[in-house]
C-alpha cells in the first residue's frame, strides 16, 4: 500500500466535531486512502460502526488495507450520493455523523493514467469510475457543441478566457481529436500564454473534472441524502476546496437553519416551515500555517458544520 495515496486535510477538527456518541454509526462519504476514517475509528469504541464510500476502486483497495485491523467498518464502491441506498440495504440508520471530503485526491492528481493532472501526459479521461461511467473528459472536449464547452468552462471553471479557450478547442478537434492532457494543454496556452497559463489549467480543468462527474449534482443529491439519514443531534461535516462546492454547502445549512422562508413583506409567517439543522461553524475552518506548511494542497480547504435537531424520519 502506498503510505501517501492521500494526506488527509483538517482531520482532527473533522474529528472532533464529527463525534459526539462513542458507539455511534459514522459514514465517510469520500475514502480516499482512509485517513479520516482511521482517525475516526481510533476514537471510537469497539461497539460504534464505519461505513466508508468512495466512487474510485483503488481507493477502496488501499483503505481496506489501511482499515484491515478495524472489524466495525464496511466499505463500498459507490457515488456519496448513493449514501441513502447503501445505509438501507446494511439497515444502518439513522447515523450519528456523515463526513465529506470533497474534491480529488492526491493519488488521482499525481497518477496520469487517470488524466486529472496538466502537470503529466496522460489520457484525457478523469473518470471517478471508469467501470461504471462512460463519458469521459475526451468526449467534453471533443464531442460537446461550442456552447456547451463553453458553459462548462465559464461555470464550473469560472475562467474569464471561456469564450476563447472553447472556440480554439472546437477549431483544432476538427484536425484531430483530443486524446491526451498534453495536446489540451498545448491549445489552452495558444490562448493566454505562459503567464497565465497555470492558473487557467487549473480551472479548465477543475470544470472537465466536475462535468465528467457530475459533482455539483452529486453534492446537491448527497447533502438532502445526509441529513435524512441523520438521527437528531448527528453532524454533517463538509470539507471543500473551491467556492463553487462551498458555496452550496453553505446555502444548504442556511436554508436548513432557517425558521421561516416567507417573502419579507407578509405580515406572518404562513410557510410553516421550522428549523431542521444548526451552523456550529459561524465561518468555514481553514487548515492552519503548520498544515498547509506540510501539505500544501490543503490550503484551499474550507471545512462547514451543521448538526441536525429534528428528529430522524424517513418520510
Amino acid at each position: 500500500m502506498k503510505q501517501e495515496f492521500h494526506q488527509p486535510v483538517l482531520m482532527e477538527e473533522a474529528g472532533k466535531f464529527l463525534i459526539q456518541r462513542l458507539d455511534g454509526i459514522y459514514v465517510d462519504c469520500t475514502l480516499g486512502g482512509g485517513g479520516h476514517s482511521a482517525y475516526i475509528l481510533e476514537h471510537l469504541s469497539p461497539e460504534a460502526f464505519l461505513i466508508g464510500l468512495d466512487a474510485d476502486a483503488d481507493a477502496i483497495s488501499h483503505a481496506r488495507e489501511r482499515l484491515s485491523r478495524f472489524p466495525n467498518v464496511y466499505l463500498r464502491q459507490a457515488f456519496y450520493d448513493q449514501l441513502e441506498v447503501v445505509l438501507v440495504e446494511l439497515g444502518k440508520y439513522p447515523v450519528d455523523g456523515v463526513l465529506y471530503d470533497l474534491g480529488i485526491s492526491s493519488y488521482q492528481v499525481d497518477n496520469p493514467q487517470k488524466g486529472f493532472s496538466y502537470q503529466a501526459e496522460g489520457p484525457l479521461d478523469m473518470r471517478f469510475d471508469p467501470v461504471q461511467q462512460k463519458v469521459t473528459a475526451a468526449d467534453v472536449v471533443n464531442r460537446y457543441p461550442r456552447e456547451e464547452l463553453e458553459r462548462v468552462i465559464r461555470e464550473y471553471g469560472e475562467e474569464r478566457h471561456w469564450r476563447a479557450i472553447a472556440r480554439e478547442i472546437v477549431e483544432a478537434r476538427q484536425v484531430r481529436p483530443f486524446q491526451t492532457t498534453g495536446e489540451l494543454v498545448d491549445v489552452i496556452r495558444t490562448v493566454v500564454g505562459e503567464r497565465f497559463l497555470v492558473k487557467t489549467l487549473s480551472r479548465v480543468f477543475q470544470a472537465l473534472r466536475i462535468e465528467v462527474n457530475q459533482e455539483l449534482r452529486r453534492l446537491s443529491l448527497a447533502l438532502d441524502a445526509a441529513f435524512r439519514m441523520l438521527r437528531e443531534g448527528g453532524r454533517l461535516v463538509v470539507i471543500s476546496y473551491h467556492s463553487l462546492e462551498d458555496r452550496i454547502v453553505k446555502r444548504f445549512l442556511q436554508d436548513k437553519q432557517k425558521e421561516c422562508v416567507c417573502p419579507p413583506d407578509l405580515p406572518r409567517c404562513v410557510c410553516d416551515k421550522v428549523q431542521e439543522m444548526k451552523i456550529l461553524t459561524r465561518k468555514p475552518i481553514v487548515p492552519g500555517p503548520e498544515e498547509i506548511r506540510k501539505n500544501p494542497r490543503a490550503r484551499s480547504a474550507r471545512m462547514r458544520v451543521g448538526e441536525k435537531v429534528v428528529p430522524f424520519s424517513m418520510e
